[in-house]
C-alpha cells in the first residue's frame, strides 16, 4: 500500500484512465491511432471538475489545448448565439492544438461537469517520441478542423 502522503492527487484511477482513453479513442482525433498509445496521452492529460454555469474560458481567452467531455455537459455560446451543447464524449477547443490563438466562444458548465485536458505541449512532446503517429495525428485533427468548417461555411450561406 503506497503512502498517500506520497501519492499524485491528480493522477487517474485506472478506471477513470479506462474511461477517459475510451472516450477519446472515439473521437476523430485518434482515428488510426492504436489504443497503447492514446491511454499514454491520456495518462498526461488534466481531469478538471466544473460548477453549474462554471465559465471554461471565454472568447478571446488564449486556448491550451482540446477538451473531452467525461461527465456532465458544456454550452458553447459566441455573443449570444448557441453554436453547441456538448455531453459526454463529445470534444471542443481543438483549435487550440494547431494554433493557441484565442478562443472563438465562451464555453460554460451546465450542471455539475468533469472535463478532460489535452494540452498542446503533451501533443508536442508525443510529436517528437512518435513523428508517425503524430502525423496521423495531425492530418485526423486537419480532417476535423476541415470538416467543421464546411459546416460553419454551409450554415453562413444558408443565411
Amino acid at each position: 500500500m503506497g503512502n498517500i502522503f506520497w501519492s499524485n492527487i491528480f493522477r487517474s484511477t485506472t478506471d477513470e484512465l479506462q474511461t477517459i482513453t475510451g472516450l477519446w479513442r472515439k473521437t476523430p482525433l485518434f482515428d488510426g491511432i492504436p489504443a497503447r498509445q492514446i491511454e499514454f496521452l491520456c495518462r498526461k492529460m488534466h481531469v478538471r471538475n466544473f460548477l453549474n454555469e462554471e465559465i471554461i474560458f471565454r472568447q478571446g481567452d488564449k486556448g491550451a489545448g482540446a477538451i473531452l467531455v467525461l461527465d456532465g455537459s458544456v454550452r458553447v455560446m459566441a455573443n449570444e448565439t448557441q453554436l453547441a451543447q456538448l455531453e459526454t464524449g463529445d470534444f471542443f477547443g481543438e483549435i487550440a492544438l494547431a494554433e493557441p490563438e484565442g478562443r472563438i466562444a465562451d464555453a460554460f458548465s451546465v450542471g455539475n461537469s468533469r472535463l478532460v485536458y489535452f494540452l498542446k505541449q503533451d501533443l508536442e512532446e508525443w510529436i517528437e517520441y512518435e513523428p508517425r503517429l503524430g502525423a496521423r495525428f495531425l492530418m485526423n485533427l486537419s480532417s476535423t478542423l476541415a470538416q467543421r468548417l464546411l459546416q460553419a461555411n454551409k450554415l453562413i450561406a444558408e443565411q
